[in-house]
This record gives C-alpha cells, sequence and structure tokens, in this order.
C-alpha cells in the first residue's frame, strides 16, 4: 500500500506508464527536437492514468465502466502514437519495445476490466 492506499493493478501500472512516458517525450524533445507527435503521444498516455483515477470514485457501475473504456480508447491511441514515433525514427527501438510491452499490458487489463464490469452490469439488470 502506498501514500495509505490499497494496492490497485491497473492504477499502479497506467501511473507508472505514465511516468516512463514523461520520461521519453523529454528525452525526444531534447536529442530529437520532435514536438508535435509526441506530445499528442504524450495527451494519450498520460490521459490512460488520469481516466482509471476518475474511476476509482465513478458515481455508477455505468460511470466505472465508461471511464475504464475511456481509457482503454486512450492505451490504443497512445500505440499508434508510439509506433509512429518509432518507425519515423524519433523513438529508439529499446524505448518502444518496452513501452510498447507495458502499453499492450495495460489494453489487455483495462479489455478485461471493461468485458467484466459490462457483464456485471447486464448480470445485474436480469435479476
Amino acid at each position: 500500500m502506498e501514500n495509505g492506499r490499497k494496492p490497485n493493478q491497473v492504477r499502479d501500472m497506467s501511473f507508472a506508464f505514465a511516468l516512463d512516458a514523461v520520461k521519453t517525450y523529454k528525452e525526444i524533445v531534447r536529442e530529437q527536437r520532435e514536438y508535435v507527435l509526441s506530445k499528442q503521444w504524450l495527451r494519450s498516455a498520460t490521459s490512460i492514468g488520469a481516466n482509471v483515477q476518475e474511476a476509482e470514485h465513478a458515481e455508477s457501475r455505468a460511470d466505472f465502466t465508461h471511464k475504464h473504456a475511456i481509457a482503454l480508447k486512450e492505451a490504443n491511441e497512445s500505440r499508434y502514437w508510439m509506433e509512429l514515433l518509432y518507425q519515423s525514427g524519433y523513438m529508439s527501438r529499446e524505448a518502444y519495445s518496452l513501452l510498447n510491452d507495458k502499453n499492450i499490458q495495460l489494453i489487455k487489463l483495462l479489455a478485461a476490466i471493461v468485458k467484466k464490469s459490462k457483464l456485471k452490469s447486464e448480470n445485474s439488470k436480469e435479476v
């Protein structure tokens, strides 16, 4: 438990991914002088955790599901911008490989959360 909070895998993973994105963004700007694509990537990469954080205090199950679905969309968008940065030579192979693996893990986890949450919503309507 960090800062008096309960462990939360998706929150912790998305926060760590955002920190890695910030560090990599700073390197890209400093070393490559690339500002447009990297800023788009930074926005989507940091938005994942922000939406997960919002979901922790969701007003309803539907709101919880929606916030995680938005986080999933942002994770997919982040993957697109990362691929573009890598393929255009702005992101190193090492950074891309590490970040892409983390991004894929987040996508899988978020997809599972959204799926499970939707299933719970459907099951509660049947009762």
